[in-house]
C-alpha cells in the first residue's frame, strides 16, 4: 500500500491583488499541506506543477520554499514533482535546482518507485508540440503506477488533452492519473484509470469560490488481487473570502450595498463585491475604503451595470499573460514565430533591444533556410532556378508578423501578476534529427 498526497497550482509568490499579505498566503498553504503530510506520514508529497506563480520568483519565495522542503525531507518524505506553466524557463527549471539539493525529484518517462507504486512525469507541454509526443515510459516491476501531469485534461472544464489518448498510446498502464493545472478539484474515471485534480492550495481568481484544498491517494489491491485507488479530499484553512452580490433596485444605492456588506464577517478576510440591477450609481472607492474600516484585508467592488453591451462579457484581470498564452497557442505559430515571439516578450531582453533582437533571429532564419520550412534551389534542364520558399514560407513569415504584432499585449502583460504565457514560448528547444517523426518523452521533460 502506497498513501501519497496530492497537490498542485500552489502559485508561491503570488502577489494577489498587490498585496504582500496575500503573498505570504501562498506560501503558507503550501506549507500546511506539508504539515498535514509529515502529521500524517504519508509515503510522498506528489506536486502536479506551478508550484511558483512566476518562472522568476522573489528570494524570499525561494528561501520559503526551500525551508518547507527541508522540514519534508528531515521527516525522510519525498516530494516528487513536475514543471507547470506558470514556472517554465527555457532553460534549467527551479525545481532541477531542489532535485540537485536533495530536496525534490523531477518525474519523467524513468519510474519513481515509493512503496509499491511507479511514478511517472508529464511537464507541461504547449498544444502547438503535443503532435509529436510518443508517451514512451520505461518499464517498471511495482504493482501500481500513476502518470502525474500539469494541463488541462478531458473530461474536465477547458479541457485540450484527449485523456483516453494519453493512456491508450502509453507504454504503461497507469491505475491513475494526477493531474495540475485546472484549479477546480474534481474525479474522474477514463478507459478504468481514475483522473483527479486536487484543486489549487488557495484562491488564485474571484472564481475559486469553493474552499481549498489537496487529495489523499491511496494505491491498494483487494482480496482478490485486483488494483484498487482511493482518493479523498483534504480540506485547508485558508484566507477567508467574502462573495458580496447586491442587485440593486431603482432608487437604492451605496447605502444598500454598505448595508449588504456590514452584514458580513470581514476580519482579515477578502471581500469582493458584486452589483447589479437598476440602482443608482455607486463609487467603488467608497465601498472598498467602508469594508476595510471593518477589518476587511482587501476589497474590491465590481460595479457590472458599467458595461452596456447586449453580449455577455466575461473580463478578468487576474492573470492577463493568460489570455496571452491562450491565443498564442490558439494560433498554432511555427518554431520562428515563437521564437520572435519569445524574443519580443521575454524579460530577458531589454525594450530597447527588442526590435534589433527580433530582426537578427529573422535574419538566422534567413540564413538557414530550414528554419522557415524553405525548399532548397532547384534548376530545371534549361539552368533556371524555381523560387525558394513559395506559399510555406510565406505562411511562416506571416507568423512571425502576427507575433511581433502582439508586442502591444505583451507589454501590457508584463506586471506581478504575469507569467502563464510566458511558458507558451519558454519551452526547451527539443529540435532532432529526423526520423520517424516522433520525439522521445525525454526530449520535453
Amino acid at each position: 500500500m502506497t498513501r501519497v498526497i496530492h497537490t498542485g497550482d500552489t502559485h508561491i509568490g503570488y502577489a494577489q491583488y498587490h498585496s504582500p499579505v496575500r503573498r505570504q498566503d501562498f506560501l503558507d498553504a503550501f506549507e500546511a499541506v506539508i504539515d498535514d503530510a509529515i502529521d500524517g506520514d504519508v509515503d510522498a508529497v506528489v506536486h502536479a506543477g506551478d508550484l511558483f506563480h512566476d518562472r522568476r520568483p522573489e528570494l524570499d519565495d525561494l528561501m520559503g520554499t526551500i525551508a518547507v522542503l527541508r522540514r519534508l525531507d528531515d521527516a525522510g518524505i519525498p516530494f516528487l514533482a513536475v514543471v507547470g506553466n506558470h514556472e517554465a524557463t527555457r532553460g534549467g527549471q527551479w525545481l532541477d535546482l531542489f532535485e540537485r539539493l536533495g530536496l525534490a525529484t523531477r518525474l519523467g518517462d524513468e519510474p519513481t518507485i515509493v512503496g509499491d507504486t511507479a511514478f511517472y512525469g508529464l511537464d507541461h507541454v504547449p498544444v502547438s508540440r503535443r503532435d509529436d509526443l510518443d508517451y514512451a515510459f520505461a518499464d517498471h516491476d511495482a504493482d501500481h503506477a500513476a502518470l502525474v501531469a500539469h494541463g488541462l485534461f478531458e473530461p474536465f472544464g477547458y479541457a485540450d488533452w484527449d485523456t483516453a489518448e494519453v493512456l491508450a498510446e502509453s507504454d504503461v498502464a497507469f491505475d491513475a492519473m494526477l493531474l495540475g493545472d485546472n484549479h477546480t478539484p474534481d474525479v474522474a474515471e477514463v478507459a478504468d484509470t481514475w483522473v483527479t485534480y486536487p484543486g489549487s492550495t488557495e484562491r488564485a481568481s474571484a472564481s475559486e469560490r469553493e474552499g481549498r484544498g489537496y487529495n489523499l491517494v491511496t494505491f491498494d489491491g483487494d482480496d482478490a488481487g485486483d488494483d484498487r485507488v482511493d482518493i479523498r479530499r483534504r480540506a485547508l484553512d485558508t484566507r477567508p473570502f467574502v462573495f458580496v452580490e447586491v442587485d440593486l433596485r431603482e432608487g437604492e444605492g451605496a447605502a444598500r450595498v454598505r448595508e449588504r456588506v456590514r452584514q458580513h464577517d470581514l476580519d482579515d478576510a477578502v471581500v469582493l463585491v458584486d452589483v447589479t440591477g437598476d440602482g443608482d450609481p455607486v463609487t467603488p472607492a467608497a465601498i472598498e475604503e467602508f469594508a476595510t474600516d471593518r477589518g476587511a484585508l482587501i476589497a474590491r467592488v465590481t460595479d457590472r451595470r458599467e458595461v452596456e453591451t447586449d453580449a455577455e462579457v466575461e473580463v478578468s484581470f487576474a492573470d492577463p499573460e493568460d489570455a496571452v498564452r491562450e491565443r498564442i497557442e490558439e494560433m498554432s505559430l511555427s518554431e520562428a514565430a515563437l521564437d520572435v515571439d519569445e524574443a519580443v516578450r521575454a524579460d530577458a531582453v531589454p525594450d530597447s533591444n527588442v526590435r534589433q533582437t527580433v530582426k537578427g533571429r529573422i535574419e538566422e532564419r534567413i540564413d538557414d533556410l530550414d528554419g522557415f520550412g524553405r525548399r532548397a534551389e532547384t534548376g530545371d534542364d534549361e539552368g533556371e532556378s524555381e523560387p525558394v520558399g513559395g506559399e510555406e514560407a510565406a505562411d511562416e513569415a506571416t507568423d512571425a508578423d502576427e507575433a511581433i504584432g502582439d508586442e502591444a499585449i505583451g507589454d501590457e502583460a508584463t506586471g506581478d501578476e504575469a507569467t502563464d504565457a510566458d511558458a507558451a514560448t519558454d519551452e526547451p528547444n527539443t529540435e532532432s534529427p529526423a526520423t520517424d517523426g516522433q520525439v522521445s518523452m525525454e526530449d520535453y521533460l
